[in-house]
């Protein structure tokens, strides 16, 4: 039962507009509340009456109703949603979504969204199996956005194949399904470290890496979406987050920041996973000024930075799990595992930049998972958030 769930409806302009009746009706009758947003050419399939009259409130569709002077606040409506469900999701909006165009209520409304968001496309053929829509729905599966697999059938042109929006029952069953929150990590207070370091060398320059953070912030996501109070510790990042409200943030800029965030927080934290892409080396000596271009070379003195994981690792007591990320170039397996044993660690996650579309920068990514138990799980490439998954999952086993 949808007892009092609040199910949000985008309403698209396609011949299979018509089965938003059915689905409404479903809705309703599993007791959930429903308001439904029609696009101006879905209102040529489908009647606004129709849906009013079965979801009991008014439909909307333009930012501003000229008869009765009222602004439609798509965010009011986006935070109104336990769910927001886009049906029939046409190759139109769907490449909007992709690609952040927002000329319409719907689509404020879905850029506003914190809920989840469910995609039920429906095209011709020829559409639907076009690289670019292909190209689309991967981006919306990389961010966040759950797709309802096209249905093979007969369809409006005559065609039969790919290309049919899914049944109303099914699609009902997807959005109960999105409802199932799992809470596996409820109680749990987990440590999460991400992205860069930045160490100064003057006030202008400094030394850095290509980490961008989003592999350990779609694990903090994750784990807050699980149940857990996380503390991200976040490196510098130009990356625009969307944070989960369950997660504490700690800004910080160098190693020295990271070790001393991260050693306060730890020993209060179920777990920690630290994923941040720490500078082992920092200059000896920081200019106050900007330095000048003047001789030939510049030589700059290093010195090591504190090892934040390896200090966890000696402090960790016999409830606390600690996971560490290794990234290597060679010996990939057998430098992780050394990692794995030298810091005490209960699992460490193996990226190789080797491997196509993995490591820095990358919407994607792929692991290995190695325990200190000796169990290697290697999972395939797939977007960072569902690798946070694997990783996720693979805490589970393991915590304390």
């Amino acid at each position: 039962m949808l007892n009092k769930k609040k199910i949000l409806i985008g309403v698209c302009g396609g011949i299979a507009a018509y089965k938003l009746a059915y689905v409404v009706r479903l809705l309703i009758k599993e007791g959930a509340q429903v308001k439904v947003i029609m696009t101006e050419s879905a209102k040529a399939f489908i009647g606004p009456l129709t849906l009013s009259t079965l979801s009991k409130n008014e439909v909307y569709s333009d930012f501003f109703d000229s008869e009765t002077g009222v602004w439609s606040n798509h965010v009011e409506l986006a935070l109104w949603a336990d769910v927001f469900l886009i049906a029939p999701a046409t190759s139109n909006i769907i490449g909007k979504m992709a690609n952040g165009i927002c000329d319409n209520l719907l689509l404020a409304t879905y850029f506003s969204a914190k809920s989840s968001v469910i995609v039920a496309p429906a095209m011709d053929l020829d559409m639907s199996d076009h690289p670019s829509l292909k190209r689309n729905l991967t981006q919306l599966q990389d961010d966040n956005v759950s797709i309802i697999p096209f249905e093979h059938g007969e369809l409006a042109s005559g065609l039969t194949g790919d290309g049919r929006m899914a049944e109303p029952m099914t699609i009902v069953k997807h959005v109960s399904n999105s409802l199932k929150i799992i809470t596996d990590f409820s109680n749990k207070t987990i440590l999460v470290n991400a992205g860069p370091t930045q160490e100064a060398i003057d006030p202008v320059r400094y030394i850095g890496n290509r980490s961008t953070g989003k592999m350990g912030v779609a694990i903090a996501n994750e784990l807050a979406s699980r149940g857990a109070l996380v503390h991200l510790v976040l490196g510098p990042t130009s990356e625009n987050f969307n944070f989960h409200s369950s997660i504490q943030v700690v800004h910080i800029q160098s190693a020295q920041e990271m070790f001393d965030a991260c050693s306060k927080i730890f020993t209060s934290c179920d777990a920690a996973i630290l994923s941040a892409a720490v500078a082992d080396y920092t200059p000896s000596i920081k200019s106050d000024t900007k330095i000048k271009k003047a001789a030939n070379t510049l030589t700059i003195d290093l010195v090591k930075t504190p090892d934040t994981l390896a200090a966890l690792g000696k402090i960790k007591t016999s409830k606390q799990t600690l996971v560490g990320f290794a990234l290597e170039t060679n010996n990939e397996l057998e430098n992780a595992t050394k990692k794995l044993k030298k810091k005490n660690l209960d699992m460490v996650v193996l990226n190789s930049l080797a491997d196509k579309g993995a490591g820095f920068g990358h919407d994607t990514n792929k692991v290995t998972c190695i325990h200190i138990n000796g169990d290697i799980r290697t999972f395939d490439l797939k977007s960072k958030t569902a690798v946070a998954t694997d990783i996720v999952n693979q805490l589970k086993e393991i915590i304390q």
